[in-house]
């Protein structure tokens, strides 16, 4: 009976809140799906509810965009956890160090990371209104977080576009402009990243800001709502391999419950779908796999539809897609996950325990050395993601040398960085850290290499042993003090820290040299690309050494006053080896030619990483731009540049070039001067292996396809790191290479190139891809009349995450002359 009565007084509960708070077509004034809503008015939702229901519901301000438009949590539960709401993350966090008894399952929900996948945001409301009033059963142990819209820039890009240009009411012709959208696409944030493959990177703002609360939950689950091609059905859990090895028994067997739980409903409505294809769980920079590999059931949901379904499409099959049909199928999916998360709360807290007990990973420690910017670089990185590492102590430390990729040996010292898998998420760090992440399918949706050691060129151990270590890093900065018979200020080139203070000077109006060649000045040995700063070269610059003094510790610069300009062995300062490094004017080409993230790597690049002025030119109306205003003119990669790179374009870069000009061709940008008259880039000829068997079952194409691509793999280069463009490396480079395209060696200026070897130290390149590899080109510089032309084959810039790469692309701005 007092079941029965408790009961009863849920049903009256649950029946007065849907009668308090309203619906989103009753606060909007129009019915959910019939028009797409902006971000503002998403907001203005969110508020609402929280203040209606502000019993079962916290709202969260997280941090705001590019475009300053707000971030948004929500927190929704029962009255009494949302009373309690900080001691269930507390208890819930003591999981991690196996004291937990939590008794609460945590649900996160992420909407509309890809913006123009507009659909996700329009089903979060309708997800958290039922939440707060049909389905407040599943709240009784459960918290679900909400991020009704990860990218709200990219969101109200392509809503705004949508509005403009849709039929009245709408055309269901694919056909019709309101299903075309054009080159810049809502997909990505506002500087045309995507924000789905910067998880660990943390390269753009909103990432930045939303992983500082994901690291205080952790979930148990964590959904990722997208959308597909319009003519796809729904794809949930469970993923397709191949799954990285540390993905757990549990992990694998609940995408299986939670899949099935699905297609219970969709089976009930007759709506199609699939599981277990295309969608793998094994780059950890995703919203599925990052969340798994601390610990979370990851999952990535696709509605077919995107920014071509508009409200409504007919698609290939002659079927007509809604929008209203799209939001009741993530509005289902995210029922269905809170509605399994509550069933199997016990298990979860279990699982989610033993997922972080110790694990014995065959690489316990991973031991880092590198220049100091390098280092500082990763560290901040390591910070973000709440990974603990600490520095050396003066030991020996032996095992696989990622350099050599060899058994070796690194002597450890204070400024030597110790990261071990011995701490709390040390399964992240196997996953960001290990050599080579071994891959269970070359089918993946994704590149297969990332190995931090690598992407931050840095010198590195994986020892199999735990290495003794110290908590605290030797301080040994000092505040720079110049004297008045200083002559010149010296500074050495190797990393962004460097680019960075090099930037603030020449717009500060402080001129600075450059070393073409090494020198040795009062027994200290500079190298190539070091830079000199004069005062005869400033005497007319008020307030000289006070802008140096403080671009010096702002960039965690250390400048050595010298007090004479003749050295003891190379080039004294007067010599034409020492050269004045110009204040660049910098154009790069947007438009349909570029792809789109290409193009929001280098934007990007210059302005939140360089902070140095860039000039976005159109194809649309570069024509009309006077390329004498710039000395550097940027191609970034893209598949475009046919149309593009008429008779009349070539003409006229080639005679810019050849008057001073210096033009970067970036990846796919490159073909279209292969074989331009007054270029002399040639893509290599490709050998033929006449034994393999050219038919093949059709089963069996697409595994043939694969031999002939590399889904981004490490390769091992050689540098002339006498030539500017390499200034401040070595002899060797680690390029992180995402297609086989390949070139011939450059007659002269040839910089970065792949020799014989073509076997990628880490990830996959198909058979047939590695022999186009030999004797290929990787960065090099050509000469023409007065100026230059610099080929990237491979992006040091992607993804923004390839610290090691991205002097490269400084030094083709400012040293290569």
């Amino acid at each position: 009976m007092k079941r029965l009565f408790l009961v009863v007084v849920l049903l009256i509960t649950i029946a007065l809140s849907a009668q308090e708070l309203k619906s989103p077509s009753e606060f909007l004034g129009y019915e959910l799906g019939t028009r797409f809503t902006r971000h503002h008015r998403v907001v203005d939702y969110y508020q609402y509810l929280s203040e209606a229901a502000k019993d079962r519901m916290q709202l969260k301000e997280y941090g705001k965009t590019n475009e300053q438009r707000p971030l948004l949590l929500a927190y929704v539960s029962s009255v009494t956890n949302m009373q309690n709401l900080e001691a269930i993350r507390e208890e819930h966090l003591k999981s991690t160090t196996g004291t937990g008894k939590s008794t609460k399952a945590i649900v996160w929900l992420s909407y509309n990371v890809h913006g123009n996948e507009s659909v996700s945001t329009e089903a979060s409301m309708q997800t958290i209104y039922e939440l707060l009033t049909s389905k407040q059963a599943y709240l009784e142990n459960t918290v679900v977080i909400m991020d009704p819209c990860i990218n709200p820039d990219g969101r109200d890009r392509y809503v705004n576009w949508y509005s403009q240009f849709k039929n009245t009411p709408n055309q269901l012709n694919p056909d019709s402009k309101e299903h075309n959208e054009g080159w810049w696409s809502g997909r990505s944030n506002h500087y045309m990243f995507d924000l789905n493959r910067d998880w660990a990177w943390l390269t753009q703002l909103e990432s930045q800001q939303r992983l500082r609360y994901y690291n205080n939950w952790l979930p148990h689950i964590h959904v990722d709502f997208h959308e597909q091609s319009m003519d796809s059905p729904y794809y949930f859990a469970p993923a397709s391999e191949p799954f990285h090895e540390v993905i757990t028994d549990f992990q694998r067997d609940f995408q299986v419950t939670m899949g099935k739980n699905h297609a219970k409903y969709f089976d009930a409505n007759g709506w199609f779908y699939y599981t277990k294809e295309r969608f793998d769980l094994f780059y950890p920079s995703y919203g599925d796999t990052y969340p798994t590999y601390n610990g979370a059931i990851g999952m990535t949901y696709e509605q077919g539809g995107g920014g071509r379904a508009g409200l409504g499409v007919i698609t290939s099959n002659g079927d007509t897609l809604t929008l209203k049909d799209r939001i009741a199928h993530h509005h289902t999916t995210g029922i269905s996950t809170v509605e399994v998360a509550a069933s199997n709360v016990t298990k979860l807290n279990k699982e989610y325990q033993k997922f972080y007990q110790p694990k014995n990973y065959k690489y316990k420690s991973y031991i880092l050395k590198g220049p100091e910017d390098h280092m500082r670089a990763l560290t901040q990185l390591l910070d973000q993601h709440q990974l603990s590492y600490s520095y050396g102590t003066g030991v020996n430390v032996k095992g696989f040398n990622y350099k050599t990729g060899k058994a070796g040996s690194l002597r450890t010292n204070s400024e030597s960085l110790i990261i071990s898998t011995n701490q709390t998420r040390g399964t992240l760090v196997k996953v960001l850290f290990e050599p080579n992440a071994r891959l269970s399918d070359s089918l993946t949706y994704d590149i297969t290499a990332w190995s931090l050691p690598y992407a931050y060129g840095l010198d590195a151990i994986a020892s199999e042993s735990l290495i003794s270590e110290t908590s605290k890093k030797e301080n040994s900065s000092k505040k720079e003090v110049f004297n008045t018979n200083t002559y010149a200020f010296l500074t050495d080139w190797n990393g962004m820290d460097d680019a960075r203070f090099l930037a603030e000077l020449l717009q500060q109006k402080i001129r600075v040299r450059q070393a073409q060649k090494p020198f040795t000045l009062e027994g200290k040995r500079y190298e190539s690309g070091s830079l000199i700063i004069t005062k005869a070269d400033n005497d007319g610059r008020k307030n000289f050494t006070k802008i140096l003094g403080e671009a010096a510790e702002k960039h965690h610069k250390s400048l050595t006053a010298v007090s004479s300009g003749f050295v003891d062995d190379g080039k004294d300062f007067g010599s034409r080896y020492v050269l004045m490094i110009p204040a660049v004017k910098v154009a790069v080409l947007a438009g349909e030619p570029t792809s789109t993230l290409r193009f929001g790597e280098i934007w990007h690049f210059f302005e939140q990483q360089l902070h140095y002025p860039v000039t976005v030119l159109d194809e649309n109306y570069i024509n009309g731009v006077d390329l004498s205003n710039y000395e550097v003119l940027i191609l970034p990669g893209g598949t475009g540049y046919e149309r593009f790179m008429d008779t009349p374009m070539l003409s006229r870069l080639k005679e810019w070039v050849s008057q001073g000009g210096r033009l970067i061709a970036m990846g796919k940008a490159i073909a279209s001067l292969d074989g331009a008259d007054g270029f002399d880039i040639s893509a290599r000829e490709e050998e033929k292996d006449s034994t393999v068997n050219l038919v093949q079952p059709y089963e069996n194409l697409q595994r043939e396809e694969i031999k002939n691509d590399i889904t981004g793999a490490i390769f091992k280069t050689k540098v002339d790191a006498t030539h500017p463009l390499a200034f401040g490396y070595k002899d060797t480079y680690f390029s992180l290479k995402l297609a086989s395209d390949s070139y011939d060696y450059l007659e002269s200026g040839t910089v970065a190139y792949i020799s014989k070897d073509t076997l990628p130290v880490a990830g996959f390149a198909g058979s047939e891809a590695q022999k186009k590899m030999a004797k290929s080109l990787v960065f090099g510089v050509e000469k023409h009349g007065k100026g230059q032309v610099v080929y990237m084959v491979d992006n040091p810039l992607f993804r923004g995450f390839w610290e090691n790469g991205k002097l490269f692309f400084v030094n083709a701005l400012f040293m290569a002359y």
